[in-house]
């Protein structure tokens, strides 16, 4: 019965960025107080523009000591970052600091090796994933998968300009991209065809203007493998 249900939901979705099931998911852990970090975010706004990517800026707050406090961190990333580092066993937290797909961590700023670990994930994720227009919100779907995980919902700002007035990068202008204003565990995913319903207030978060669906293996009390994922980009409040 979910198997009909989903591929009902695919045929209402039509054609389109509706449901996707892109190469790699990107997460960039970054700091407004890191001063190697500007040149990972100038690369995060090259890589969005690929329709197969889903981008992901996620600001930490370790840095807010250095004397500026970051304006778009959450310490709910920091935490994030920690729990990748502790499922991989190495305790590796820095800044800039891009994870692909869940398990592979790369100095955010080197671009050749990022480029490369997209380009062994050319076979895609694993599951298909979906988001339509309701009459009072959204429907998000996640096709059939080789394991169980959690779905999860990313309220997030396109782009957001920030001028930084102390601090490492004291003076500049930044632009993030796809900047991640809160985490929602919105399911549990058993590998099977599943649909859950949202509505506009759910999807929603302050300073936000699209969001995104990620369906994530757990390694234990930590995030595991990328399974799948989708973007809004059209989102009304």
């Amino acid at each position: 019965m979910r198997q009909v249900l989903f591929l009902l939901i695919l045929v209402g979705l039509g054609a389109g960025d509706a449901f996707s099931a892109p190469r790699a998911v990107i997460e960039l852990f970054t700091s407004q107080g890191c001063s190697s970090s500007p040149a990972a975010d100038k690369l995060a706004s090259e890589w969005a523009k690929d329709p197969e990517l889903v981008v992901l800026s996620l600001p930490v707050d370790y840095w807010d000591y250095l004397g500026w406090r970051d304006t778009l961190a959450h310490h709910e990333f920091t935490l994030r970052q920690q729990a990748y580092s502790q499922a991989r066993g190495d305790r590796d937290v820095y800044t800039p600091q891009i994870v692909v797909n869940g398990v592979t961590p790369i100095v955010g700023s080197q671009k050749p090796k990022v480029e490369d670990a997209i380009r062994m994930a050319a076979g895609g994720l694993p599951v298909l994933v979906g988001i339509a227009n309701s009459l009072d919100g959204y429907i998000v779907s996640a096709g059939e998968g080789p394991e169980k995980g959690e779905i999860w919902l990313l309220p997030i700002t396109r782009s957001a300009r920030v001028t930084v007035d102390k601090g490492e990068n004291s003076g500049a202008s930044l632009t993030y991209t796809n900047v991640v204003r809160a985490m929602r565990k919105i399911g549990d995913y058993d590998g099977k065809p599943t649909t859950i319903t949202l509505t506009r207030d759910e999807a929603w978060a302050p300073g936000a203007d699209a969001f995104v669906v990620l369906v994530q293996q757990r390694k234990g009390p930590d995030p595991g493998r990328m399974l799948g994922a989708a973007i809004e980009r059209d989102r009304a409040r």
